[in-house]
């Protein structure tokens, strides 16, 4: 199939063939965003998602002839993330750790631009460094969230979005920047950006693959205004762009 685009609200949706395809999409908005931004501003800002399908993309950064990250000055990157577990940097299941195997491994990156969020630590301490590492960078004045070149997002099965499930206090958090939210389900802290970051984004992008996401995506780009709803539909970003990058099994019920 030939990508298509569609909108949905403020949204732009584009709909993929496959994972490679969306990867390839991915790497090219990315590219695009960090130029730009290193143009005009003198650095590129971005907060990444964790999970499979941003894998890809960062593997592809790395590894595509055409697509180098290494094209880039490195030194003017400033790497964020959207959220992280509770787990040591080195667990199978850190957002740190997939980052680190993949667009961090050819060590052009500076590791003093790279800002992980230190999930080993106690989740309430771990979110508050996290928010005075957001203040120090972007050198904010008290009320002022950040404003990301770029946010990359995925989209769990239930709606949820970085670390922001459905019916956990994070969704209500209108100050803080990162918080230490309490997840039932998982029996777990996450720490993760909030809303009021998301929406002050310049360019947000939504990751989306598989025919497990179709339902939910459905449900997420319906943009109803009466009702719950998912927190993945609360990523509205005030001034900045919103994008939705799903491969063909995602948009299967678009």
């Amino acid at each position: 199939m030939k990508p298509k685009t569609l909108s949905r609200g403020t949204a732009e949706v584009r709909i993929l063939p496959d994972l490679d395809a969306l990867s390839r999409a991915a790497a090219d908005e990315f590219l695009r965003t960090a130029r730009e931004a290193i143009r005009q501003g003198g650095r590129f800002t971005v907060a990444l998602s964790g999970g499979h399908t941003p894998r890809r993309l960062y593997e592809y950064l790395i590894n595509c002839p055409q697509e180098r990250i290494g094209e880039l000055p490195s030194e003017k990157m400033e790497i964020f993330f959207g959220d992280e577990r509770q787990v040591v940097p080195d667990h199978a299941e850190s957002n740190f750790r997939m980052v680190r195997e993949t667009l961090l491994a050819n060590g052009r990156i500076p590791l003093a631009n790279v800002h992980r969020i230190q999930g080993e630590l106690d989740p309430q301490q771990a979110a508050d460094l996290y928010e005075a590492e957001l203040r120090k960078c972007f050198g904010l004045a008290p009320g002022q969230p950040p404003r990301f070149d770029l946010i990359l997002l995925g989209l769990g099965t239930d709606g949820h979005t970085a670390s922001l499930f459905p019916g956990t206090s994070a969704l209500a958090e209108e100050r803080r920047w990162a918080c230490a939210n309490w997840v039932p389900k998982l029996q777990s802290h996450r720490v993760t950006l909030t809303l009021p970051v998301l929406n002050a984004g310049a360019k947000v992008v939504f990751l989306v693959s598989g025919k497990e996401k179709a339902e939910v995506l459905r449900a997420v780009l319906q943009c109803e205004d009466e009702g719950v709803k998912l927190p993945a539909q609360l990523v509205r970003p005030h001034s900045g762009r919103l994008r939705w990058l799903v491969d063909a099994d995602a948009a299967s019920l678009l």
